[in-house]
């Protein structure tokens, strides 16, 4: 399950790259609009550990979308 999670917060961090492309954002102004800490952006972004329910409605007040266009994108998810 550990290297669920680690692949989970892989493709997390490339669908908030995603985002972050396609509405011309940069992590300055996303941390900035969103009261965190850049390098909390930077990793999220690469991946190193899941985000807080309270980073993901910063990542999405910086970007200023709905939190739930984080969270869509395809990941292989089977229960055990």
């Amino acid at each position: 399950m550990k290297n669920d999670n680690k692949e989970y917060f892989i493709k997390f961090g490339e669908n908030l790259q995603n985002l972050i492309t396609k509405y011309n954002k940069d992590v300055i102004t996303i941390a900035s609009v969103g009261n965190i800490e850049q390098k909390q952006v930077y990793r999220v972004l690469n991946g190193e550990h899941g985000a807080s329910m309270k980073t993901i409605i910063s990542l999405a007040k910086g970007l200023d979308i709905h939190p739930k266009e984080l969270f869509d994108f395809p990941f292989n998810f089977e229960v055990e």
